[in-house]
């Protein structure tokens, strides 16, 4: 990419493209497990050929746009758009990363400050706590230690959600205050999540069996100890049906093939449960991203529904 200056000459931010995967905690306790070891195989290796693309990109910072599930977001307080502007630390659970991550946080309070002047009013945090929503990208994606995250949350599953097209206009949000950010700065952006899964999580405002009163108050009282509940957790998320639809999913990664006005995806795929499942409400950070990097075409590197790890598992490079 060519060094982006302001008119009077002075350098300015770069956007250099950016990468989509999807997470699983799955693959890291259940590896072993997947019937058709070609799948597993073939996502971590597409995982790598996108962390590849990323260490070719040389990025200053990345944005990671992800989810949380109930362990440092919790329905005592859960806003539809964090940002990470000081201190971030990791969970750990299912062998993903633990603790302190590299942060920028001169870039970050930049971005918050983009994104309010441009009506999007996100939610702050400087010392915010992300689990494998973000930290899956981090340990399979990111190119050095040493290459700061700038955390983006979404809330993903505890409706109501932002509609599809929030997020798009998130993501061109965030694409516009990169730009405007006053130094010699290269930014990569990484969608963690989707595709299409359904979780056995409950809508919060109608549990019905036990379980579903148990995950609801594990998600109340988690933030004062998440560790109590992830046993019986895993339990539950193991024993859920898997329920991918690889054609969605198909059909989703070749509209972003065609490149484009980014802003059509929003407009296509707006009902993502009915056909992508409450996981598949993840496609949303792929959404934002897309939006982040502009219109040209994407490259998907693999597709794989792994019924094991019940989601459709999916990498692609989203170039600038």
């Amino acid at each position: 990419m060519l060094e982006c200056l302001d008119r009077n000459g002075a350098p300015m931010a770069t956007i250099v493209g950016g990468v989509a995967a999807s997470h699983s905690t799955l693959m890291n306790t259940d590896f072993d497990r997947v019937r058709d070891v070609a799948s597993a195989v073939g996502f971590k290796q597409a995982l790598g050929t996108a962390r590849d693309y990323l260490v070719g990109l040389a990025p200053d910072a990345i944005i990671c746009i992800g989810s949380n599930h109930f362990r440092g977001f919790f329905l005592d307080l859960l806003p539809t758009f964090s940002i990470g502007v000081g201190d971030v630390t990791g969970t750990g659970e299912s062998g993903t990363p633990k603790g302190r991550l590299e942060t920028d946080p001169t870039l970050a309070r930049h971005l918050l400050e983009g994104l309010v002047q441009r009506d999007i009013d996100a939610a702050f945090s400087i010392d915010m706590t992300i689990d494998h929503g973000l930290t899956h990208a981090v340990q399979y994606l990111w190119p050095s230690a040493s290459v700061p995250i700038i955390p983006i949350v979404i809330n993903l599953f505890a409706p109501p959600l932002p509609s599809v097209q929030r997020c798009a206009q998130l993501g061109q949000a965030l694409a516009s205050a990169v730009r405007d950010f006053p130094a010699d700065c290269r930014v990569a952006v990484v969608a963690s999540g989707g595709l299409s899964h359904t979780l056995p999580w409950p809508d919060w405002r109608a549990p019905e069996s036990d379980d579903d009163r148990f995950l609801v108050e594990a998600w109340l009282r988690g933030r004062h100890g998440t560790a109590q509940y992830e046993d019986a957790r895993r339990k539950i998320i193991r024993a859920a049906p898997s329920r991918i639809n690889p054609e969605f999913d198909r059909r989703f990664l070749r509209a972003l093939e065609q490149g484009g006005d980014p802003a059509v995806l929003a407009k296509e795929f707006q009902d993502l449960d009915a056909e992508a499942g409450n996981g598949g409400a993840e496609i949303r950070n792929w959404i934002a991203a897309k939006n982040f990097v502009g219109a040209a075409p994407a490259e998907t590197v693999g597709y794989w529904a792994i019924e094991e790890w019940i989601t459709g598992m999916g990498v692609a490079l989203l170039p600038a």
